[in-house]
């Protein structure tokens, strides 16, 4: 019956896929006229013979954005062509673009007009914010190396973001450099001029350059966007298909130095804990520090910062997580985000394409561990003031390229010690809960002929000075990893591209410690019934590798995508990286799309990707199987729309037991759709919905909606409400020793059905006075509920068969608030007791944040947060009851005030 029922889901999952398509061709058939594939062919050779001449100045510019001074009596560059909404056509609007330069700055300016210049949409955003508004956007390629750049955007009301383009196409919106813009709306259009000092840009000293360059224009009100440097959207291709820019020459870019002293003051205030001599109501602390950025050489960057304010403005997210594995939250730190792309990109290069539904993509490198909350615990009893911290005393960052071509980054930092503060109201201990850590990052990357192919590496280091045992029990003293990664374009046109990586990782420590880390969720090396890993008590050490390899068509209409990939059961990057999900898999991906560029009469363009993914452990036991088909469209209304059905096959699990043995996780399915607005309207709507169904184990649904209003250009309000509901037949409890159970290898692993209610909302609010004076407001409600009921235990490995407690002849009771379980009754076996686990976690968390950059590159923050919590009525939901509780919970305050001023040495 199973295999029936399996052969049947896979044959409709195959028909659905191809009526998919059928449905898709006819949503295709041409309304419009659009550039026929000889003439694009055309257009794409005559794109590569562009050249951009840069002007140097006899006078200076005055930089207002009239562009009235004598220089633009040369002649502009103005061919743009349209990516959006017919590709390969001429822009409806002209735009006239001059470049122009200095000894020590590079200056672009644009005419951009506009038949209805009443239509000109210009809101205001804080400074590297995309709002939905026209932009023209000036990207220059300073290496000539066809694969990294710089982004520089600017809209008619002056708002800018600025982006570091690497990979060819991808962006690191981190990137923070200190330059000019100015505009004005006329009654032909609007004008800019921007103005970029030649130090904030990296390049190898010459006595004359060629670039690569190209200039965007985005205009909102038709959603048009086009480019002088055209691309056709079905080629994965941008840096590398940049126009010439020559005539710069005997420039004296200088050295970029540039210092930031800072100081921050806080205000904390909760509510007071009668006999608790730390909860007093309030805290108040402050701190001065330096920062320091300077250009070693033209094409190298240091970042050094002495006593750092590593603390962040906005909050994170509020979660409830059930699984074994930490939660990942993204880093928000400008210190670690300014430049990460070449660690980030780390196994990426050349590859455009991905996708992965249960590969974890582990880092070597995840910024958060560096700071971390201390992972020690106190080992006296009483009062403890723990802290939220470990304090960064120093660190550097050396970013750019060296030598040949090598791209390399260098990230060294040390963190202090940390201690707990234990008051028993007769004594005070300070327990040492973190010790003194060094981190060390090294990446290095050389590309050759232009980016077609690279080969780099990456070695990362963590080391602590444990000496206490509660830390050496816990911590391993040594942690080191080092990979190599890669890729080979396979033709001229970058069509099929080859690359990957690998490496391992070791760890060091003492017994207690490698013990521990055997045993914990990334490794469980104490599954019974697997042969090919084994716990070692007398380790103290561990050592692992890995690896991935991807085969990809990712230019034209078909793409590809074919990998493998392994994770042995040892690797473990968790000290200087973050990996969520156990080693020991072997994985493999096939996956064929398809993508239409040209309008229909339904689509503006769309992609259907389908395929499969399907994991192993190194004992060739399936431990994941999956189908799927996804579709993203964007409407004739400039809606766009997201589609995916999976279907799961029966596989084994080998984390639902937590170290357990295997256990059968039956088949099923997921469905999730998305729906977005048109954004050039007043209020923009977006909303996702998904369901996952597995037989006999789970059903969960999860519905998102949001909406923001776009009142004036420079105020936006958002909302976003969601609200989940889960009801899963086996969520892990506990496991408890029973040499009875012989099927499950003497233990009895415990599970419960819980019925898990989220509902949650996202509030967002932008005010922005001037593109360097904003306000912003971020609320976050959360209430997740947990009613547990349906107690059983495992009863066979590999398979699904459970007994309930409370089937005969099992016996479960309840008393204060423990459940009191008979697995057999009068039988033999020994009862136990299980706390109750129901749960009612309600959080309110929110940040007020005023920003002002007084002058070029010094900023004041006055920033105030607030968190609420309450855990009232746990297993029981009520909405209003449980929002009432939320917003009379006792708050926790945070005033702070950050000032930092740039000096240019």
């Amino acid at each position: 019956m199973t295999r029936a029922r399996t052969k049947y889901s896979i044959l409709f999952f195959i028909f659905f896929i191809a009526l998919t398509t059928i449905l898709i061709h006819f949503a295709y058939s041409q309304d419009k006229p659009s550039l026929s594939e000889p003439d694009k062919e055309i257009l794409k050779k005559a794109q590569e013979l562009k050249v951009v001449r840069a002007y140097r100045l006899t006078e200076p510019i005055e930089l207002d954005g009239f562009l009235q001074e004598k220089i633009y009596h040369n002649p502009p560059v103005e061919d743009f062509i349209q990516t959006d909404p017919l590709d390969g056509t001429p822009a409806t609007e002209k735009t006239q673009v001059w470049v122009l330069y200095d000894n020590s700055n590079l200056y672009v300016a644009a005419y951009c007009y506009d038949s209805d210049p009443k239509g000109v949409v210009g809101e205001l955003g804080r400074r590297d914010y995309l709002v939905d508004s026209d932009w023209f956007i000036f990207c220059v390629d300073p290496y000539f190396d066809r694969r990294s750049g710089y982004a520089f955007w600017v809209n008619p009301s002056g708002s800018m973001i600025d982006k570091a383009l690497y990979n060819d196409i991808s962006e690191d919106k981190s990137w923070d450099g200190i330059w000019e813009a100015r505009t004005q709306v006329t009654d032909q259009g609007w004008s800019v001029e921007i103005r970029i000092p030649f130090n904030q840009l990296r390049f190898p000293k010459k006595d004359s350059y060629t670039w690569g360059v190209n200039f965007q224009r985005i205009i909102k009100r038709k959603n048009e966007k086009v480019s002088f440097a055209w691309v056709p959207k079905e080629d994965n291709a941008f840096v590398s298909r940049f126009a010439r820019l020559e005539g710069i020459e005997n420039i004296r870019p200088g050295r970029r130095v540039e210092a930031f002293p800072y100081s921050v003051g806080q205000a904390q205030f909760r509510p007071s804990e009668p006999g608790n001599p730390f909860e007093t109501g309030h805290r108040y602390k402050g701190n001065v520090g330096f920062d320091l950025k300077a250009g070693l050489k033209s094409n190298l960057n240091l970042d050094l910062t002495i006593n750092p304010d590593f603390g962040q403005v906005e909050v994170d997210p509020a979660v409830i997580n059930l699984t074994a594995y930490e939660t990942y939250y993204e880093e928000k730190r400008p210190f670690f985000i300014e430049g990460s792309s070449i660690f980030s990109n780390f196994g990426r290069g050349g590859i455009y394409i991905s996708t992965n539904l249960n590969w974890p993509n582990p880092s070597l490198f995840y910024s958060r561990r560096i700071g971390r909350q201390p992972q020690g615990y106190p080992v006296h009893e009483g009062y403890v003031d723990f802290p939220d911290r470990s304090t960064i005393i120093g660190a550097f960052k050396l970013t750019g390229k060296l030598g040949s071509g090598w791209n390399i980054g260098v990230i060294n930092a040390v963190t202090a010690r940390e201690y707990a503060t234990i008051d028993d109201l007769s004594n005070r201990y300070h327990d040492e809960v973190a010790p003194l850590t060094y981190y060390g990052i090294f990446r290095a990357l050389k590309e050759f002929n232009k980016g077609q192919q690279g080969l780099g590496f990456m070695f990362t280091s963590v080391i602590r000075d444990l000496r206490v045992e509660s830390l050496q029990s816990l911590l391993a003293e040594e942690a080191f990893s080092l990979a190599v990664d890669g890729w080979s374009f396979l033709d001229k046109k970058r069509n099929w591209v080859f690359g990957g990586w690998a490496g391992g990782t070791f760890i060091h420590g003492s017994q207690a410690a490698i013990y521990r880390l055997q045993r914990s969720s990334i490794h469980y090396f104490q599954r019974p019934d697997i042969t090919h890993v084994s716990l070692d008590p007398e380790a103290t050490s561990l050592s692992g590798w890995a690896a991935k390899l991807n085969l990809a068509k990712q230019q034209g209409h078909s793409l590809v995508l074919i990998s493998v990939g392994a994770l042995s059961p040892g690797f473990d990057p968790n000290d200087a990286g973050y990996q969520r999900s156990i080693s020991d898999k072997i994985d493999f991906q096939a996956l064929y799309g398809y993508q239409w560029t040209k309008p229909g009469k339904v689509f503006r363009q769309s992609l259907l990707i389908g395929g499969f993914e399907r994991v192993y452990d190194f004992s060739w036991n399936k431990t994941f199987d999956a189908w799927l088909v996804n579709f993203q469209g964007v409407l004739k209304n400039w809606w766009t729309a997201n589609a995916m059905v999976t279907y799961y096959p029966k596989s084994y699990s080998n984390t639902l037991t937590r170290g357990g043995p295997l256990a059968l996780i039956p088949e099923g399915y997921s469905a999730y759709f998305s729906l977005d607005s048109d954004t050039r309207k007043k209020f923009v709507f977006y909303g996702s919905t998904d369901y996952t169904w597995t037989s006999a184990k789970q059903k969960e649904w999860n519905i998102s909606l949001g909406l923001r209003w776009k009142p004036r250009s420079n105020f936006n309000l958002s909302v976003g409400p969601m609200v989940g509901k889960n009801l899963n037949e086996t969520q892990w409890l506990t496991s408890i020793s029973d040499p009875m159970m012989t099927e499950t290898y003497g233990r009895r692993y415990i599970f419960g059905r819980i019925d898990q209610t989220l509902v949650a909302s996202e509030i967002r609010m932008n005010w922005i006075f001037t593109p360097r004076l904003s306000l912003q407001l971020y609320l976050q409600p959360y209430i997740a509920v947990g009613k547990y009921d349906r107690f059983k235990q495992l009863n066979r490995a590999r398979a699904y068969d459970y007994l309930v407690f409370g089937e005969a002849p099992s016996t479960i009771s309840f008393q204060d608030e423990h459940y009191l379980i008979d697995p057999d009754g009068s039988g033999p076996a020994a009862s136990f007791s299980i706390y109750n686990p129901d749960f009612n976690y309600k959080s309110l968390r929110g940040t007020i944040v005023l920003r002002w950059e007084y002058r070029l590159g010094s900023l004041l923050y006055l920033v105030w947060t607030q968190n609420r919590a309450d855990y009232s009525h746990p297993g029981d939901f009520s909405l209003g009851r449980d929002l009432g509780d939320l917003f009379t919970a006792p708050g926790d305050n945070v005033f702070l005030i950050k000032l930092t001023y740039r000096l240019n040495l």
